[in-house]
């Protein structure tokens, strides 16, 4: 089962001059089947509001190729510029999201995943299971995060700050980055 957000009214559809083009995917067996309310998401909302618009918002089961077919839509259908994916990232057999990431990613970002970990083995030795990836595909920038809120609150605050000029950079807003 799929459930999808896609933002089509008039107004949703055209995005602030300043606003970069957000798709939120949940991988959630769970969440999926309407058994678990997705809070993960929201928070995600809540962090990137200052720079962000939600254009997509989807839900899809911890399956390899749904979730790979999924960021595909999401970065060439859409044209998301950024895509923040939440659970899957963990040790279980279901945990497969950072393998449907790098099918579809033409460059990995490693240096937003590393920085995560590192801030979070300051908090708990278990930040050393997530095995989240970041990478670019064309000139979308995919992020896996946790799938807990706190989890995501916790990763997607240590690498806000350098996010904004990363799309800068990707989407080719900035003049003379340099």
């Amino acid at each position: 089962m799929l459930e999808r957000h896609d933002r089509t009214d008039e107004n949703a559809a055209i995005a602030q001059d300043w606003a970069y083009r957000l798709a939120i995917l949940t991988a959630s067996d769970k969440g999926s089947r309407g058994q678990r309310r997705d809070v993960s998401a929201q928070v995600i909302r809540d962090l990137t509001s200052p720079f962000c618009q939600v254009i997509s918002y989807s839900v899809v089961p911890d399956e390899k190729e749904t979730i790979s077919r999924e960021l595909i839509r999401l970065a060439d259908e859409l044209a998301a510029d950024l895509i923040l994916t939440t659970g899957g990232t963990g040790l279980s057999a279901r945990d497969v999201t950072p393998e449907a990431t790098l099918a579809v990613v033409d460059r990995l970002v490693p240096g937003f995943t590393e920085h995560m970990r590192a801030k979070g083995l300051e908090k708990t030795p278990h930040a050393l299971l997530s095995r989240a990836v970041a990478g670019v595909r064309g000139q979308t920038l995919i992020i896996n995060l946790p799938g807990s809120p706190r989890g995501v609150e916790e990763n997607l605050s240590v690498i806000l700050p350098a996010l904004p000029h990363g799309l800068e950079i990707l989407t080719g807003r900035c003049g003379e980055c340099g």
